[in-house]
């Protein structure tokens, strides 16, 4: 089964990982040389001291009295081997001598002949055996052992550890924190909103990306106005011609092909305006936010409908002061309300408070309803259910799509989804006030 490399999610883990792993890779290399180069140099030390010290050591024994010896074994004592009166333990003769002996050897060899043993156990050691002038068995019972650590050495490996995680946070923070913004930037990216200008400041590489993102957004903007104006252009010339033959139409004798004529002059004159509306909401307008009670601003729109002789009502309290467009929001009410009145006859408006303090305005009707498998599609530009041309029935299908681009425009989102017994729900959620 082969293995993967699991790596981190983010950016700044990786980089942190990378850099702590280099970081702690040389550290032990540094480290492990530094204790080589102490390693050798004590071992060199200690061999040149021992064989001082045990010269030293044996001499003296030699010339104490034998009643007197025993009560200077315990000054002559070091931390790796001491000196035993007696033949010391039973062991097997060593093939292999460690370069202590060898320094032994070259101590006190020569005046006294010596044999070593090898001595099992827990803690295996050897053993040097002599004997004084006297006749007197000596044995020096050396126990190996590695040069201790410093105390303070733990508290300034855990220190470089600390200071490389610092160092590791803080580059990983600098070189993460442009890329943080430009993100923040590109999510944010809205044309129905202001263009949010990033700092050109900093390394070369990020303040390069900096002005090609800012050179995007003006990019986008232009195209985005230059289309504007075309249809806005088109619109205009368009009109002209329609209004031209409609003029032309009221003089022709009453027939059948005179009303077909002005019916395919109004279609015509009718999807111009929905175009250009539908680019708008694109593009967005300059319309600025203003604060606005939804409550009243609901029920003024359902006045004006129910002043024209519309079943339209209102249900339910928000008591909410949201920031908004106001124009953007009316335009995706009447937009929804009007589809609900055209397919089902009445429309009901029902606003509440949602568990996470967002607004939900839903427009419900009991019309026809759409297919499940179409619910995404009518927010397309041009889709319709009915493949009509007739106004009262097909429409151009830019209604919807108009509504889900001012919907987005002014922070919210707009969702469709059948109801239970028939008819459809359009819910606008709108963020919570601020």
């Amino acid at each position: 089964m082969k293995r993967t490399l699991i790596w981190p999610r983010t950016l700044a883990s990786r980089l942190s990982l990378i850099f702590l792993i280099g970081l702690i890779l040389a550290q032990a290399l540094s480290f492990g040389a530094q204790y080589y180069e102490r390693y050798e140099s004590a071992r060199t030390t200690m061999l040149g001291n021992l064989e001082t010290d045990v010269s030293t050591s044996i001499a003296i024994l030699d010339r104490l009295p034998a009643d007197e010896r025993a009560g200077w074994l315990k000054q002559l004592e070091r931390r790796n081997y001491r000196y035993l009166l007696g033949e010391g333990s039973p062991g097997a003769a060593m093939d292999d001598m460690p370069v202590a002996v060898t320094s032994i050897k070259d101590a006190i060899g020569m005046e006294y002949p010596m044999t070593v043993t090898d001595i099992p156990g827990p803690q295996k050691h050897f053993q040097v055996h002599l004997k004084l002038t006297d006749g007197s068995p000596v044995t020096i019972d050396v126990r190996p052992a590695m040069v201790p650590l410093s105390p303070w050495l733990p508290i300034v490996l855990l220190g470089q550890l600390a200071l490389m995680i610092a160092c590791t946070w803080l580059a990983v923070r600098i070189a993460i924190r442009p890329l943080t913004r430009l993100a923040m930037a590109v999510e944010t990216l809205d044309p129905n909103t202001h263009a949010v200008h990033l700092d050109e400041k900093g390394p070369t590489e990020v303040a390069h990306a900096a002005k090609a993102f800012n050179a995007m957004q003006a990019r986008i903007a232009a195209y985005l106005k230059e289309r504007m104006q075309l249809l806005a252009a088109i619109s205009h010339d368009l009109q002209t011609p329609i209004t031209r033959m409609k003029l032309r139409a009221e003089f022709m004798d009453d027939c059948v092909e005179k009303d077909k004529l002005w019916s395919d002059l109004s279609e015509m004159e009718h999807l111009v305006r929905e175009g250009v509306a539908y680019a708008r909401s694109i593009h967005g307008a300059t319309e600025e936010s203003r604060r606005t009670d939804l409550d009243s601003f609901l029920d003024s729109l359902v006045f004006d409908y129910q002043d024209m002789g519309k079943q339209v009502q209102l249900s339910g309290k928000s008591a909410a002061v949201i920031d908004t467009r106001p124009h953007a929001l009316r335009r995706v009410l009447v937009n929804l309300t009007d589809n609900a009145l055209k397919f089902a006859g009445a429309a009901e408006l029902v606003v509440k408070v949602l568990a996470d303090g967002s607004l939900s305005v839903n427009v419900m009707d009991r019309g026809p309803g759409i297919a499940e498998e179409e619910l995404a599609q009518v927010m397309e530009p041009f889709y319709r259910v009915e493949n009509s041309r007739n106004r009262s029935t097909g429409g151009t299908g830019l209604g919807l799509a108009i509504a889900q681009q001012l919907a987005l425009a002014i922070g919210g989102s707009l969702t469709l989804r059948n109801r239970e017994g028939g008819g459809l729900c359009a819910e606008l959620k709108l963020p919570a006030p601020h």
